[in-house]
């Protein structure tokens, strides 16, 4: 009777990952994915619609229920309204490096510069200093991004699921689905994933043709991550396809989130480089290093930028190596910014492919607070959100000039992404949530005070 019920229940299983497997080897959707967006898209429409009336209903009733004090209520909601609407820090940006012009020629009998102090030119220090107190640029690139609409979600969630009937029943349909019925779907698909880049890759390394062993290896890298990346209900969308990276050198984006490597390896397979993992990540990398080259370095060898640097000159050295893919801001941003890029990786030379990634925080909060969410607690979080939808640009390619400095080279590409991607451009260093301000801002900053303070 037993193996009868588990006769009956194997073969859809298998024909169900047979056809994941299937499906993810021809790179094809059949528009599941999308059509369970549009559908998302409608309800969270109607949720708004029917928030916005009942906010509305609920001040006329407070008007009736309270005419003397009508006109006071009134003038308050628009005095609230206003300032809701208007920013109250206007950044004047004066902290941060200015570039220096070229001071004007004086004749030679000229007197030596003076400094003469006004307490007025502190004023716009002082005033960066309290803005900074109230919302640095900071930190508030490591808090989830805030939301216009409510999305079903806790994450942004102030109770409006109660304020109707109707909300609320919609509210609790979707947690159902999404507990009962997706995340365990997920957790499945996710762990075929991962067993399948387990057994492909074991296999494949056994191979001696190396031509032969390289394209197994490609093909089982995208398959692996196409898997991973439907386990989240990842809807990706792909622009400017003509620059996707073709041959060796460095691939770099904008970092969110771990899903990153995912995200991008649907459509192009990549060397990956990062630190040993354990769990969950070290078994995946283990997996693909067996068949394909990767580069993952121990905890302290990673602090040594000469290994580092010569491991990636080996590499990009080889033109049948695939493209690394590197994240140069060290840590993950909200998905609203970009952050200063570390320059080792534009030091070594070769051709950098930038790539811009934007998700929709409408569906799921992709970024990954590393601080405060360990890596299972985030995949838990992901696996019971809506949905992954992204929006991923290739960028042409990008050469260092001649006279150009790593660090010169690194913003420009840097700016280029923050462009495409409609991010934030930002020079500070993402590591600041982690470590003090380096004493090279400071002394920057001291100098520039004191070109402030000579007489003209």
């Amino acid at each position: 009777m037993i193996f009868e019920i588990l006769n009956i229940f194997w073969i859809p299983f298998a024909g169900f990952i047979s056809f994941l497997i299937i499906i993810s080897a021809i790179n094809k959707s059949i528009g599941v994915r999308r059509a369970y967006v549009n559908l998302l898209l409608r309800i969270f429409e109607y949720g708004r619609v029917s928030i916005e009336t009942a906010s509305k209903e609920h001040k006329q009733n407070n008007l009736k229920t309270d005419d003397k004090h009508s006109d006071e209520f009134v003038d308050n909601a628009d005095s609230k309204e206003s300032t809701n609407g208007t920013t109250l820090i206007t950044r004047d940006a004066v902290l941060l490096p200015q570039p220096q012009e070229p001071a004007p020629e004086k004749p030679a009998s000229s007197k030596k510069e003076e400094i003469v102090f006004d307490f007025e030119k502190c004023l716009d220090y002082l005033k960066s200093g309290v803005e900074s107190i109230i919302e640095d640029d900071v930190t508030s690139r490591f808090e989830a991004e805030e939301l216009k609409s409510w999305n079903m979600l806790t994450r942004t969630n102030r109770h409006h699921e109660f304020i109707s009937w109707k909300i609320t029943l919609i509210w609790m349909v979707g947690f159902f689905i999404r507990y009962v019925f997706l995340m365990p779907l997920r957790v499945l698909v996710c762990f075929v994933g991962v067993l399948f880049a387990v057994l492909t890759n074991s296999i494949v390394a056994l191979i001696p043709n190396r031509f032969l062993r390289l394209l197994l290896a490609d093909l089982s890298f995208k398959i692996t991550f196409r898997l991973i990346a439907s386990s989240l209900s990842s809807l990706i969308k792909f622009h400017n396809k003509q620059y996707r990276p073709t041959r060796s050198g460095f691939c770099v984006a904008n970092h969110t989130s771990p899903l990153d490597v995912a995200i991008l390896s649907t459509d192009r397979t990549f060397s990956l480089i990062g630190q040993r993992h354990g769990g969950f990540l070290g078994v995946l990398q283990r997996a693909l290093a067996r068949a394909s080259p990767h580069i993952w370095f121990e905890r302290g060898e990673a602090k040594d930028r000469h290994l580092v640097a010569e491991r990636l000159k080996q590499h990009v050295s080889d033109p049948n190596n695939p493209p690394i893919l590197i994240f140069p801001e060290g840590t993950c941003i909200n998905n609203t910014s970009v952050m200063q890029f570390k320059k080792g990786s534009f030091e070594v030379g070769g051709v950098i492919y930038p790539v811009a990634i934007k998700y929709d925080p409408r569906f799921g909060d992709a970024f990954w607070n590393s601080a405060k969410y360990s890596m299972m607690q985030y995949l838990y979080m992901m696996m019971t959100s809506w949905a992954i939808v992204c929006d991923v640009w290739y960028l042409p390619p990008m050469y260092r000039q001649d006279g150009e400095s790593a660090i010169d080279f690194a913003n420009r590409v840097k700016g280029v992404i923050a462009k495409q991607g409609g991010l934030i451009d930002l020079v500070w260093d993402g590591q600041l949530k982690r470590m003090k301000p380096k004493k090279e801002w400071k002394e920057i900053q001291q100098v520039e005070f004191a070109n402030r303070l000579k007489a003209e």
